[in-house]
């Protein structure tokens, strides 16, 4: 049974949902050059399972390279809230630490993606 899970940025002007088949999974961090910066720990869903329920307006997107990813921050705080994957475009991947009641502190072993290797085209 999946749940949904609330997130939302730091000044509260951007506000989404998750959906989440088998909670967070898959947690980790990525060693691309934007990710290793903005230290988050991520997790993935299908794009269909991650909504934006307020603030589409405040995001800000950031794209670079082959322009596949797709990263958002809140333009008011600077949050990162989510990103469209480049190695897998059909996955958002969110920053639990915006998850209601997730403490990214609480997990001790963090994996960590292989970002900066893909190749680029």
């Amino acid at each position: 049974m999946s749940e949904i899970k609330k997130g939302k940025c730091h000044c509260e002007a951007v506000e989404f949902e998750v959906e989440l088949d088998n909670g967070l999974e898959n947690i980790r961090r990525c060693n691309c050059s934007l990710c290793r910066r903005k230290g988050s720990i991520i997790a993935s869903v299908p794009i269909e399972k991650l909504t934006i329920v307020k603030g589409e307006d405040n995001l800000s997107l950031y794209q670079w390279n082959t322009k596949t990813a797709k990263h958002y921050f809140c333009k008011t705080c600077g949050i990162y809230t989510h990103h469209q994957r480049r190695s897998n475009p059909t996955q958002f991947g969110f920053n639990i630490a915006c998850i209601e009641g997730v403490n990214p502190f609480d997990f001790k072993e963090v994996g960590v993606g292989d970002g900066a290797s893909q190749e680029l085209i």
